[in-house]
């Protein structure tokens, strides 16, 4: 059965796996040198009530996360945030990244913030349907951005306003 529950510490290192694997394996970050356990602590607890974290277990195994980023550093960008959304390879297209999603947009709405914004690569087309059935827009692409195993890459950006 598959719970949905605020990620604490301890899920860190499940958290790492998940998100390495999506570096080594896809497009679906720019990121391109694994993280380190150091380094996923440090963005975890880096984090404060209008960026959580939100795990999906099932069987006692994390299988995949939701979290909302800061969009940036500077202070006037607070009301903002990114969404990042992965799930192990074995679990994708099995609905929990749609339930991951739902329940951290419903987090969202109890938070300071006023808009999520979501940065999807070309060829992942079902994660732009995910959030557009989520209520995000599509607010643009931004053409040959970045390159990841030997190509050259759009980014489409989506945007919730809550």
């Amino acid at each position: 059965m598959l719970s949905i529950r605020k990620a604490i510490i301890e899920d860190v290192p499940a958290i790492m796996e998940i998100y390495n694997e999506a570096i080594l394996n896809t497009t679906s970050t720019f990121d391109t040198e694994i993280k380190t356990l150091e380094n996923r602590m440090e963005w975890f607890q880096n984090r404060d009530d209008n960026f959580p974290v939100f795990v999906a277990q099932k069987g006692g195994v994390i299988v995949g996360y939701a979290a909302l980023n800061k969009w940036s550093e500077r202070k006037a960008y607070d009301v903002t945030a990114e969404i990042s959304l992965y799930i192990l390879p074995e679990f994708r297209n099995t609905g929990i990244g749609k339930q991951l999603l739902e329940v951290i947009l419903a987090e969202a709405e109890n938070t300071e913030l006023v808009s999520i914004l979501a940065r999807i690569t070309e060829g992942n087309e079902h994660s732009i349907y995910l959030h557009t059935k989520n209520g995000f827009k599509v607010v643009g692409v931004m053409k040959s951005v970045g390159v990841k195993f030997d190509r050259l890459l759009d980014v489409t950006m989506l945007q919730k306003l809550l």
